[in-house]
């Protein structure tokens, strides 16, 4: 072996402080946003708040060049929209015509606006189960997950042993703790990354291994998370580099990146303060017979940078000067992730009406299944990246302010080849009652009859899981309480 020289090319991602700002920006509410933005104002000198544009009253002989711009506007618009979905023979028989106002029919579902009611927080248990709801996997697998999310704690990890798990399912579920290691598996590949580890080496790990093989430092930060957890801040990077052989260096960049990882990725989503009331991020309208997506007008970055600060950088002292540039460059970063936020927002919400148009016509029985995968394959980005976008965000629709949530769901397969989402058999399944016999109500194994002549096969015991799910009792409570 002799030392020589060699070029390489190949890309590396690292988390740099930009990024892990960019993901921090994204997975924010919309208060919460304006919450972040306005401490930055503060601390930051080269940032300050946009002035209002004054409001003045235009001479006729300007008129005509600013509707020349409003007729530019629109055409620029036309990018962003969507055409609606053709006419859906549901069972109640709307069509085009009757479901082109929009608002005349708002509260059908009977959701209401949730921007006039209050919210609850959602639990980093609530963000793991519907993305458990939203992964492929047998039922089987699927209680296993559930007793999974159950045992994390609010920080991420799971505290409990495999074989308590075990004896937890048992006896409905007689897993073992290979099958329950294995769906483990999968719950760690959730967002946010890190969650379901076991100690903190593991947690580290699962942050590290999703990164490139060739991001400087990551061989010696996986090998250090594994074996030498507790005597890192002993070691620091000299002994790290004694004890795995390597250059002072890398030992000294695989120890940065290490630092640049959370311990605690739990608590990104269980302790965020929640605001009280919804606020939308995205509006979504129906304009001369197509969907539109645009950001809501308050999120349009309100801050830019302070020409006075910028301009004395030019003839400040060598000490002033550095301390202007590092803070300029951190304005610059901010603007550039709140724009990119807004991006990645739009891309979302905009693959959302493409595939969920039905939904906004005619509510939740025409919701198709969609998944957090199929969406991630369309605009390009990771399934964790559409998370973040998705946690906590809502737009204003004209059936009311609607969380993304709701905009996902699983599916079942029917007789015809297609798929009907878990929603739309629900509300399927809440007509067939709705339209009963209170003195001879329809029981599970008969609604899955019904169901299955309609064309979406079910079986009994999904049937009566849904049903509890609407909080409908049993036929016998039924014909009780009739």
């Amino acid at each position: 072996m002799k030392p020589r020289l060699q070029t390489s090319l190949g890309q590396h991602l690292v988390l740099t402080p930009q990024l892990r700002q960019a993901l921090h920006l994204l997975q924010l509410s919309s208060v919460e946003l304006e919450t972040e933005i306005t401490t930055a104002v503060e601390s930051n000198p080269l940032l300050d708040w946009e002035e209002p544009d004054p409001i003045s009253v235009q001479p006729p002989s300007e008129r005509g060049s600013t509707q020349e711009q409003d007729n530019r506007q629109d055409q620029a618009a036309r990018d962003s929209e969507i055409q609606p979905a053709a006419a859906w023979d549901g069972d109640d028989g709307w069509n085009e015509r009757s479901a082109g106002s929009g608002q005349g029919h708002a509260d059908t579902d009977g959701d209401g606006d949730a921007a006039d009611r209050m919210i609850q927080s959602e639990s980093l248990q609530d963000h793991l189960s519907w993305q458990l709801h939203l992964s492929t996997m047998s039922t089987r697998d699927r209680n296993i997950g559930v007793a999974l999310i159950d045992a994390i704690d609010d920080d991420g990890y799971l505290r409990e042993s495999l074989d308590d798990i075990v004896a937890a399912l048992l006896p409905e579920t007689r897993a073992t703790t290979a099958e329950v290691a294995a769906v483990l598996c999968r719950v760690q590949r959730f967002d946010p990354v890190g969650v379901g580890a076991r100690d903190l080496g593991e947690c580290l790990r699962l942050q590290l291994e999703p990164l490139d093989v060739d991001t400087p430092g990551r061989a010696v930060a996986l090998l250090a998370a594994r074996d030498y957890i507790e005597r890192l801040p002993k070691l620091g990077a000299p002994g790290l580099a004694d004890v795995l052989g390597c250059p002072a260096d890398e030992a000294a960049t695989a120890l940065q990146l290490l630092r640049s990882l959370d311990p605690r990725p739990g608590a990104q989503i269980g302790n965020v303060p929640h605001d009280n009331y919804v606020t939308p991020d995205c509006v979504i309208a129906r304009q001369n017979g197509v969907w539109r997506v645009t950001l809501a007008g308050s999120h349009f970055p309100r801050v830019t940078i302070h020409r006075g600060y910028e301009q004395m950088i030019q003839h400040a002292g060598a000490c002033d000067a550095g301390y202007l540039k590092g803070r300029l460059q951190e304005a610059r970063w901010l603007l550039r992730n709140i724009e990119a936020r807004g991006e990645t927002l739009l891309k979302v919400v905009r693959c959302l009406v493409r595939q969920q148009s039905g939904f906004l016509e005619f509510g939740k029985r025409a919701l198709r299944p969609l998944t957090l995968r199929e969406v991630a394959e369309e605009i390009g980005m990771h399934e964790s990246t559409v998370s973040r976008a998705v946690a906590r965000k809502y737009v204003h629709t004209p059936r009311g302010t609607l969380s993304l949530k709701d905009f996902f769901d699983s599916g079942v397969g029917t007789e015809g080849g297609g798929e009907a989402s878990s929603t739309a058999i629900q509300q399927m399944i809440r007509s067939l009652i709705d339209a009963e016999d209170p003195r001879k109500p329809l029981s599970d194994a008969r609604l899955a009859e019904l169901l299955k002549a309609s064309g979406v096969p079910v079986a009994r015991r999904t049937v009566a899981k849904y049903r509890e799910a609407l909080h409908i009792v049993s036929s016998h409570e039924r014909v009780r309480i009739a």
